[in-house]
């Protein structure tokens, strides 16, 4: 049963000192004071996330991505923006659940929160303000490390005329809390760089900022012409592409490894390591469900095999196979999925799915793919470059190179909005496909052949399988490549390389 919160749109109740400390603290802007410097460099979601907070359809919108992707800073970047056109101070509340223990001790600390800060900040109600024309904007940091956030968001804007806006680290926990909130909130997923924002970092100059791929335009992904133009596109700023690539390659998509790209990747790899790695397996360990239990040591050993098999379905044998001798205690299968789950929940993993057809059950394991190829560098202390000319040079990375521009693509289609993606595994008379995206009723088979030389008949057979099958309906496939230009017969077959798919949005 859904706990009964009191009406937020009250006075009512004061917070403890040291919280309303915390709160003016972190809130300097009710003092005139400026706040923490934060980088001039916005991401590409910015527009669309300040957007929704303004005048969005739902009252809240939810960003949730990986640690340290860039998350507190959007929003102090929205704050900064809001007060750049005219928002008064007092109608900005700021609050940050990340390891505050004195906001967990709260009853219920959005709503009390609230009520504060409309009585000793804004001076009235949220509605009187909202009815005066002057609404509140109230942002939730890792909200969910919070007991019963949803709850009381949904309270909030039920009882309240306010835009909220709220981020989170665990797609388990902020799933959870988007059922109870149906209707009242928009979702949106950040993910690390975009290859056109790594370009931007590296002071390259592009003819346009915006990819071609935008948000809302999954249905043009169902025509051929959308992806003959994307090559051209890329084409045209080839020279940004291409160095904009050649770091990815190097240093992943964190936004730090770029924004500070005279840090040696040895300290990068580091901070890699302790604040995005060893945190949400120990941090998201110890902030797991009441009374739940996780094996810390079990999770540090099945993200080093998701990092290995980076970009592959090794399957559930194996992976439990492999755990039960490195540790030698016995890893049941229910265990193996529920952990899996658990680092897919906290978003340094993407599992995507073997296909279904026509609701016949799935056969075949997941396929794993890492946020960032970076993590797994910094945790093996082993760099595998994607660049092509640097592969060239070290042929004997190739096959690792190739699994690991495979998890990169697999990632980047499991952020894109209204699609879905999967893998086809070989089936008796059908050979595997690497990932199928669906759009409404139509399939895009995607082939990648990260290789420098190409078999028009070999290395297209899987696409040329799932395409000739009518019930599949996919009119065409795409083969994603090292480089660009690569000549297949077939017309329905298109190439690109990884780079130009990445430069897509």
């Amino acid at each position: 049963m859904t706990q009964a919160y009191p009406q937020a749109g009250l006075f009512s109740g004061d917070l403890p000192a040291n919280v309303e400390r915390l709160l003016r603290e972190q809130n300097p802007w009710w003092a005139e004071q400026p706040g923490p410097q934060i980088p001039s460099f916005r991401r590409a979601i910015f527009p669309r996330l300040l957007r929704l907070l303004e005048q969005g359809l739902t009252p809240a919108v939810v960003l949730r991505g990986p640690r340290r992707i860039g998350k507190t800073i959007l929003l102090r970047q929205v704050i900064e923006e809001l007060a750049a056109r005219g928002v008064g101070p007092q109608r900005i509340l700021y609050l940050p659940f990340d390891e505050i223990e004195a906001l967990h001790r709260l009853h219920e600390p959005v709503l009390q929160c609230a009520r504060w800060f409309q009585k000793s900040v804004l001076g009235k109600t949220l509605n009187q303000a909202a009815h005066e024309g002057a609404p509140a904007y109230l942002l939730f940091d890792e909200v969910q490390n919070l007991k019963e956030w949803a709850p009381q968001i949904k309270n909030l804007v039920d009882n309240n005329t306010v835009r909220v806006a709220v981020t989170g680290s665990s797609s388990l926990r902020i799933a959870a809390g988007r059922d109870s909130l149906a209707g009242r909130i928009t979702t949106l997923e950040l993910g690390p760089l975009l290859l056109r924002e790594i370009a931007t970092l590296c002071g390259e100059s592009l003819n346009s900022n915006t990819g071609i791929w935008t948000d809302n335009g999954a249905s043009d992904l169902r025509s051929p012409d959308f992806w003959r133009e994307a090559v051209t596109v890329a084409s045209r700023d080839i020279t940004a592409k291409d160095a904009a690539f050649a770091a990815f390659s190097t240093r992943g998509a964190y936004p730090f490894a770029h924004e500070r790209p005279d840090a040696p990747w040895p300290d990068v790899a580091a901070y890699l390591n302790e604040s995005v790695i060893e945190r949400a397996i120990k941090h998201d360990l110890r902030l797991g469900e009441r009374g739940r239990r996780r094996d810390e040591r079990l999770l540090q050993e099945l993200f080093r095999l998701c990092c290995r098999y980076a970009g592959q379905s090794p399957g559930e044998e194996r992976l439990g196979s492999e755990l039960r001798q490195t540790l030698d205690a016995n890893v049941g299968r229910q265990r193996l999925q529920a952990y899996l789950k658990f680092l897919d929940g906290t978003l340094p993993l993407k599992l995507i799915e073997p296909h279904e057809l026509r609701l016949r059950k799935r056969h075949g394991a997941v396929k794993m793919c890492l946020c960032d190829h970076a993590l797994r560098a910094s945790w093996f202390h082993e760099a595998i470059p994607l660049a092509p000319e640097v592969l060239t040079a070290n042929p004997h990375l190739s096959d690792l190179a190739g699994h690991i521009a495979e998890s990169a693509l697999g990632y980047y289609l499991g952020t894109v909005p209204a699609s879905q993606v999967s893998w086809f595994p070989a089936r008796q008379t059908e050979p595997e496909v690497d990932f199928v995206v669906t759009v409404g009723d139509q399939r895009i088979p995607i082939e990648v052949k990260y290789q420098r030389r190409i078999d028009p008949q070999r290395d297209t057979h899987g696409l040329r399988a799932f395409i000739e099958k009518s019930a599949y309906n996919a009119p065409f496939g795409l083969l994603v490549t090292m480089e660009d230009g690569v000549g297949v017969p077939d017309p329905r077959i298109i190439t690109l390389s990884l780079a130009t798919f990445l430069w897509l949005r």
